[in-house]
């Protein structure tokens, strides 16, 4: 080679050099004083743009529907009794039945009550001349009592985790007897992750529900509770909380003022205990709340975590319910007394239950009124000034056709109800292909006549490309941020069954992870592990239904998250 093909092949290199020395330059530039979350933001916005350009998309001019006035109506969304399981059944024709709360009416640790109950079955009691049995049902403290205050199912006896329960059902109107004021011992606590404990210890001197409250407002403190419409110990957090910030009037300026500002720092409200429970184990939350029982059970949190009770006892009261003949409230009574000696009250200690004797409650009896206007306070304040931003994305496959279908319809229609008019909603559906049935728009009585028309309208046919159909509502979501960035987004999937068509979860998982948007899944008749899987990258629940609850569990998953 010639020394001027030398020198020109140099000169190449060196301009070429200088280039990508220019290009990485203006790079480096253009991310300077970025963040990491900035730069990932921006990356994802780029791979989700992408992922929504390959998508068939089409959108449908939004059509308006009928929209019902009436309040919900509770009684008519609840399943079948059956739904909820007898976990003993009565041997004789003389008996009673008793709807007890889960923790004490399942098996294993959770079955103190029913093995008691058997036990009481099979020791042919005699109550006024005839041999007497109990039938107990497993059933959540606040399902219950949805049952037994909307009339739809009315046991003989009811024992639920705490009094609080007992009181909102008196103050319903349905006649109400305590017989026992405590079947069993169990107490409500925080579980606070050890560090995190000591850390508050340092700074505030203590461990309460006040200092807890109060370094949550700081933004010191990362914790979840539960669903106080359906949760005994979320329900309890609750009252504690608002006691803490006016014990003279729990629904005051006050307490309210100081219930926004603790509230605005919670991540989230948790449909289950297990929900929060994944949470936690993820690092999201510093604490969270449980009863003791379960905390002593729980093999995962025995090491690294403290508990600090609060609160209300949860005693397990005894209630008469109705207008009972003589002979059942003798019954109620005498299974009280059986349930109460020595040898089931020691069986219940190697359960978990009857410890931290020592712990009073820290409230008076509190007037079931006045609870359900907290729940009602709950409800209005809990999303502090962020309205909710909730996009719903239905599968619409060709296996939905006819009663699932119809039942999903149906949910929506009575589910909606509880979305509240400061939020703004919109509608997605996808089979093979995503349709955009509704654009996200405030939810007032014009948005809320055209979701019902669209949800009217849906149809099955096709495959299903459920991550289609969530790229779509991120996307949504997204353009919606750009405008309304104090709004918080949320997405829900209802679906039934796994995806055959589209992306995949590990296609979008990237783009999920980085928005941290949740997305909230209900597995309809359904196999729903990859939709387990998409709800829990961002610490959201997912729910299995079917034709008969579907339409309770929806509606109660969207009072809690909307």
């Amino acid at each position: 080679m010639g020394n001027r093909s030398k020198f020109f092949l140099l000169s190449v290199i060196i301009v070429v050099f200088v280039f990508v020395l220019v290009y990485l330059g203006v790079t480096l530039t253009s991310n300077l004083g970025k963040s990491k979350t900035q730069v990932d933001s921006e990356d994802a916005s780029k791979r989700l743009s992408k992922l929504y350009s390959n998508i068939s998309i089409s959108t449908e001019t939004p059509v308006k529907g009928q929209i019902d006035l009436n309040p919900a109506d509770l009684g008519e969304s609840l399943p079948d009794i059956s739904k909820f399981p007898i976990t003993v059944d009565n041997s004789t024709d003389h008996f009673v039945e008793i709807f007890s709360s889960t923790e004490k009416s399942g098996t294993g640790v959770d079955g103190w009550l029913a093995e008691a109950a058997n036990e009481f079955n099979k020791a042919n009691i005699d109550v006024n001349g005839k041999p007497a049995s109990v039938k107990i049902r497993n059933i959540a403290s606040g399902t219950a009592a949805d049952y037994i205050k909307s009339g739809k199912y009315v046991p003989d006896a009811f024992t639920p985790s705490n009094e609080l329960w007992g009181e909102m059902i008196l103050a319903s109107g349905v006649k109400t007897q305590l017989v026992s004021k405590r079947l069993v011992g169990n107490v409500p606590g925080i579980v606070i992750a050890k560090v995190k404990y000591d850390a508050l210890v340092d700074k505030y001197g203590s461990v309460n529900v006040k200092t807890v409250t109060e370094a949550i407002a700081n933004n010191e403190f990362s914790m979840g509770y539960t669903d106080p419409f359906a949760s005994s110990t979320g329900l309890n957090f609750l009252v504690t909380a608002l006691n803490t910030f006016d014990s003279s009037d729990i629904l005051g300026e006050k307490a309210v003022q100081g219930f926004e500002k603790f509230q605005a720092n919670v991540p989230f409200i948790a449909s289950t205990t297990l929900q929060m429970r994944e949470a936690a184990k993820s690092g999201m939350l510093d604490g969270f709340v449980l009863e003791y029982q379960t905390y002593v059970n729980a093999a995962d949190l025995k090491s690294g975590y403290v508990f600090t009770p609060f609160g209300v006892r949860h005693d397990s009261p005894l209630y008469a319910l109705g207008d009972l003949p003589q002979d059942k409230l003798d019954i109620i009574k005498k299974f009280a007394d059986f349930v109460t000696q020595d040898k089931y009250q020691e069986l219940a200690q190697e359960k978990g239950f009857n410890s931290l004797e020592e712990y009073e409650s820290e409230l008076a009896v509190v007037d079931g009124n006045l609870l359900s206007s907290a729940q009602k306070l709950w409800k209005e304040k809990k999303n502090g000034s962020k309205p909710i931003a909730a996009v719903f994305v239905t599968d619409v496959s060709g296996s939905m056709d006819g009663e699932p279908l119809n039942r999903l319809k149906e949910s929506l229609l009575k589910g909606q109800k509880y979305l509240g008019k400061d939020n703004s909603i919109g509608l997605v559906s996808y089979s093979s292909d995503v349709t955009i049935h509704l654009p996200i728009g405030k939810y007032d009585t014009n948005q809320q006549s055209m979701f019902v028309g669209a949800v009217n309208g849906l149809h099955a046919s096709g495959g299903t490309a459920t991550f289609d159909g969530i790229v779509v509502a991120l996307k949504l979501l997204q353009d919606e941020l750009a405008v309304n960035p104090n709004i918080k987004p949320i997405i829900f999937v209802l679906s039934d069954g796994e995806t055959n068509e589209g992306y995949s979860l590990k296609d979008i998982r990237e783009v999920v992870e980085t928005y941290k948007i949740p997305i909230y899944t209900v597995g309809y008749n359904a196999n729903i592990k990859a939709l387990q899987s998409i709800s829990s990258i961002n610490e959201a629940a997912s729910i299995n239904a079917d034709t008969d609850d579907v339409v309770y569990k929806i509606g109660n998953l969207f009072n809690v998250q909307m």
